[in-house]
């Protein structure tokens, strides 16, 4: 177990609101791929986030309105005429930062042109932490520098297969050299690099790095991915450093994972069992 438990999760002052536990902005979700903002903003707020707001495209509000719990909140967004986040939703965005204390983007976006040019403004753009994830890392090849646009802290959390495509090296390379990859793209591009797989690896831009020990093949499952993506950001919003807020997200998530596979089976378990466990992996041993 990561010692010791960070105090921002301990919650032991009775005196507090909502706000003291930081707002999550997720930014997700297109035509066919709504699951995956609700995947990520029910994770977020069950880590623990005192809000969460997830940004989705104009048209598909009241879809995830019918996915997601009531206590999460929706922002329809300008969309493309193919029902992802446009472009043209920077200028309210950027009206709205000073509400949010970490933005989550990336999961179901798309490939759309226009919301690919959407993510690399906001990743060079932004004054609040990220969390990159799935199609917002997609945006990235060809464009690594906009990471350094910035100081904003940068989590990006690509599989074997995002993290190929983002260092043109091949995934047997990567497979053979993890924690070296890691490290290295951490400290090139200044951010947290969460390389996900059998015992994650999370590397900073200093070197440090720490090696994921909980989890299971049950988490090879749709959408286990996402919920990763809003624990880390839940952490993030309640004030935990993003090397922190990485290394725990990992931990927790794959014990929540831990969790859900001794009932419902690695074979059976599905990614809202680890939503649903995540208050037992938050639960001191």
């Amino acid at each position: 177990m990561l010692m010791p438990w960070p105090t921002p999760l301990l919650r032991n002052n009775p005196n507090v609101h909502k706000n003291d536990f930081g707002h999550v902005l997720v930014l997700a979700g297109s035509k066919r791929m709504v699951g995956a903002a609700a995947l990520c903003g029910l994770a977020a707020l069950r880590a623990g986030a005192g809000l969460v707001t997830v940004g989705i495209p104009r048209s598909l509000n009241q879809t995830i309105q019918k996915k997601i719990a009531n206590e999460i909140m929706t922002w329809p967004l300008p969309e493309t005429k193919e029902q992802s986040l446009s472009l043209t939703a920077l200028s309210v965005l950027q009206r709205a930062w000073e509400k949010f204390d970490a933005i989550a983007i990336g999961p179901g976006v798309s490939v759309h042109p226009s919301t690919q040019k959407l993510i690399l403004n906001i990743i060079a753009n932004s004054p609040r932490p990220l969390v990159i994830d799935a199609d917002a890392l997609n945006a990235l090849p060809g464009h690594l520098t906009v990471l350094k646009k910035n100081p904003t802290a940068k989590i990006l959390t690509p599989h074997a297969g995002e993290m190929a495509r983002l260092t043109h090296q091949s995934q047997a390379l990567i497979g053979k050299n993890r924690q070296k990859v890691a490290k290295d793209f951490a400290r090139q591009y200044r951010c947290i690099l969460v390389l996900k797989g059998h015992r994650t690896i999370v590397a900073s831009p200093t070197g440090t790095t720490y090696t994921n020990r909980t989890g299971n093949a049950g988490m090879a499952t749709a959408g286990s991915g996402d919920v990763l993506t809003g624990m880390i950001a839940a952490f993030l919003a309640q004030g935990l450093p993003a090397f922190d807020a990485a290394r725990w997200g990992c931990y927790l998530h794959g014990r929540a994972g831990d969790f859900a596979a001794k009932t419902k089976t690695p074979t059976a378990m599905i990614a809202s069992d680890i939503i649903d466990n995540i208050p037992k992996a938050l639960r001191r041993a």
